[in-house]
């Protein structure tokens, strides 16, 4: 008999034994040729295993197989055909039927496969991507469940489906828990009810609920179960009442009885067990953030330059700024993470054909039709409102003519080739309008008004780029000795309808400007714009857009902490999405609301032009709301085991960190728990005090503890401060690229009061 665990896990074991003929096709594997590049095609043997988790496979040189190469978990995306650079690049026409990809949530790069058939290739993609729904649809207990199953299989190293006490030791390890020799030897022999020094069947059931045995939830869940020994639905909405503080009815709490108890006659009965509220905790209702804020629930019908746009800098870029490849992948990655500002660095290529590459670096070249593509085919699966192309643009007027043929031909009727309406606009149009629908932002020959008059085909190119604009200490007039000027290209210019690029001269001349004249700032600039002149930069902002890009010294692809410029009321602050970290946290973090669709509204304050609101200063108005911040940081469950110290266990310690206003920002942490990631245990209460709500994000970060260097990083998650949910909540956590970790989370009870 195989090694088992309680039904209620729902394994996918069981799944993958159902008479499903794609998943069958997968356990039995079959060749397929990767391809990496126009040189390197080899035949690999590529086989589901049986926990139907994880993918591994063999080259034909070898006799056994290889460790897993990938887990289901890891995968993004499985398309069919020649849809990647890589597959187009290396591969003929002929073999589109018979071409997939399987696209990877990290950096990882994407695996290319060529099957033996049509049929064949629609088998894999099928059946990995039933495995794929079927995985997202597991609970927590379910997902927590089988991970402990499998790490029980791990350990059972003689395969005879009992477990010794050196093989629940190595279990244990495996599962980010380390105890002594002695408790190790109590929960053995309190688990080996036979007394025959290993366990099996029942007595693994019986040590697998005192592993998951959650007592901080028994407590929460005992003090409201009043109805012998069960919450009714009246005992659940006083818990939902008076812990979680929400305007529930007895109706809500039959719902939710409804929709999360697993016990058939509990339910039946109209009553939650301890596993139904564990259910329940777990679900988006028990999350931190608010399920009202998880669609698109804000005005959509505003101007454009009322709103937070998510930005993207190099979007081309894979890696760093210097010698990193150029990939269309990097547009797909920026834009499935709802990215809206998209920047296209265009250089002249050979053939006729512009390039997008870092000017003057080794990065690799891709060509500009096939980023437009790319974005064509990704710009609305994850988000319907506009995007934004940020045209950086080098080529010769020749070539420019290629790019608008380029952009007209693919973007087709979604490209915005005039004002909407039917006469001149004096202001943007909304999100809601332009649904759908391509704006290009970049240098223009005239005015808006004459847009359907004939003018020159070419103009003298006086404005800076990037490049220029953030380049040394030289004068712009001394660099402009030093290049040739460019001339602009009347059918480029032409398609640039809301965002004509300008050099900034400061407020008193952007005043006097139309209202579709932007400019781009770089990070010093816009800082001390922010910091130094922060009410005239807002008021600013409210009627213009303002575009914000990292310093040119930033050859490895850094980002800078964009909070002071939301502050300031940018709207695109352009950041590296290739580079993880605190800034893309942040980032991810402020756009996770709103149906992550990458358009914030903009508080009432940054959106009057006459505002007297100053993020630095902090003068009293209706910007002031202040709130005090609760938060109990109780435990964590199941942390991943970090991958260079895979023989050692965690340290885990939880800091809550406020970023906002400057007098909002603050950071608290708990003590270091030694040699726990399963199950660590801190109950540490913070108090925060935070004045503009509406501008603040609450990051949860997770470190392992080092004495002797920095802290690693093992999962962190932001959220906007107003999104917050009051209660004992679950926080789940991300990895560093911004994706869930599977089975990890945090336990918390947060209550925002009125100062």
């Amino acid at each position: 008999t195989k090694m088992s665990v309680p039904e209620n896990t729902g394994h996918l074991d069981r799944f993958c034994m159902e008479e499903d003929a794609d998943l069958q096709f997968l356990l039995s594997g079959g060749d397929l040729l990767k391809i990496r590049s126009n040189s390197w095609k080899k035949h690999r043997f590529y086989k589901l295993n049986e926990d139907c988790k994880t993918m591994w496979y063999k080259s034909h040189k070898t006799l056994r197989p290889s460790n897993p190469t990938f887990s289901v978990d890891d995968i993004a995306a499985v398309r069919l055909g020649r849809q990647t650079e890589g597959l187009r690049k290396n591969t003929d026409d002929k073999v589109e039927g018979q071409a997939f990809s399987i696209m990877f949530k990290s950096r990882r790069k994407n695996l290319d496969l060529i099957a033996s058939s049509e049929e064949e290739a629609k088998q894999w993609v099928a059946g990995l991507e039933k495995i794929i729904s079927h995985m997202s649809k597991l609970n927590p207990q379910q997902k927590t469940g089988h991970w402990i199953f499998n790490s029980m299989c791990k350990a059972d190293k003689n395969c005879d489906n009992k477990m010794s006490l050196k093989e629940l030791k190595s279990f244990l390890q495996d599962i980010n828990i380390e105890i002594d020799d002695e408790y190790a030897q109590e929960l053995f022999e309190k688990c080996d009810h036979s007394q025959g020094g290993y366990l099996e069947g029942e007595e693994i059931e019986h040590f697998y609920k005192i592993l998951t045995e959650r007592e901080e939830i028994d407590v929460i869940y005992t003090t409201y179960a009043k109805t012998n020994g069960f919450m009714s639905a009246e005992n659940l909405l006083e818990f939902l009442q008076k812990e979680q503080r929400e305007p529930a009815s007895l109706s809500d709490a039959l719902i939710l009885i409804d929709k999360y108890e697993l016990d058939g006659s509990a339910k039946e009965k109209k009553l939650m067990t301890k596993d139904g509220f564990l259910m329940y905790l777990h679900q988006m209702e028990g999350l931190i953030f608010n399920p009202a804020h998880k669609g698109v629930h804000q005005d959509m019908t505003q101007p454009l330059s009322h709103y937070f746009i998510s930005s993207s800098h190099n979007t081309y870029l894979l890696e760093d700024q210097l010698k990193g490849p150029s990939s269309t992948e990097a547009y797909v990655r920026a834009l499935m993470k709802s990215c809206r500002c998209v920047e296209l660095d265009c250089w002249d290529g050979s053939d006729g054909e512009p390039v997008i590459y870092h000017g003057y670096t080794l990065t690799s070249k891709i060509l500009f039709k096939d980023a437009v593509q790319a974005i064509k085919d990704y710009a609305f699966k994850t988000s319907e409102y506009p995007v934004i192309l940020s045209l950086e643009c080098h080529c010769s007027v020749d070539q420019q003519k290629v790019m608008a043929q380029h952009m007209i031909a693919i973007l087709g009727s979604a490209l915005v080739t005039k004002p909407l309406g039917d006469q001149m606009p004096k202001d943007f149009p909304s999100p809601e309008e332009l649904k759908g629908r391509f704006l290009i932002k970049g240098k223009r020959l005239n005015k808006l008004e004459d847009c359907f008059t004939p003018d020159a085909s070419a103009i003298e190119d006086d404005d800076v780029t990037e490049e220029e604009e953030s380049g040394g200490e030289e004068s712009q007039e001394e660099r402009k000795e030093e290049k040739p000027k460019l001339k602009l290209a009347k059918e480029l210019s032409d398609i640039v309808i809301y965002c004509k690029s300008v050099h900034f001269h400061g407020f008193e001349d952007a005043a006097a400007r139309s209202f579709y004249e932007m400019s781009s700032f770089k990070e010093s600039t816009a800082m001390n714009l922010a910091q130094d002149s922060a009410n005239k930069y807002i008021q600013h902002n409210v009627e213009k857009l303002s575009r914000v890009y990292p310093a040119g010294t930033r050859t490895d692809s850094s980002n800078y902490n964009p909070v002071p410029l939301w502050n300031g009321g940018c709207q695109m602050v352009a950041l590296n999405f290739q580079t993880p970290g605190l800034e893309m946290d942040l980032n991810q973090g402020c756009f996770l609301s709103n149906g992550k669709s990458g358009y914030i509204l903009k508080p009432a304050y940054l959106m009057d032009k006459d505002t007297e609101f100053d993020p630095v200063t902090l003068t009293r108005g209706g910007w002031l709301k202040p709130k005090t911040f609760h938060v109990m940081v109780i435990s964590a469950q199941q942390l991943p085991k970090l991958s260079k110290k895979s023989t050692s266990i965690v340290d885990p310690l939880v800091k809550v960190q406020v970023f906002g206003v400057p007098d909002d920002v603050a950071a608290k942490e708990t003590d270091y728990i030694e040699n726990n990631g399963f199950s660590p245990m801190w109950n540490a209460n913070f108090q925060f005090h935070v004045c503009v709500p509406e501008l603040a994000l609450v990051r949860f970060l997770v470190e392992d503890y080092d004495s002797m260097t920095d802290n690693d990083f093992i999962g962190q998650y932001t959220l906007p401060f107003t999104s917050l949910q009051n209660g004992y909540r679950h926080v789940p956590l991300l990895d560093k690229n911004g994706d869930i970790l599977p089975c990890a989370g945090l336990f918390v009870h947060i209550m925002v009061l009125d100062d």
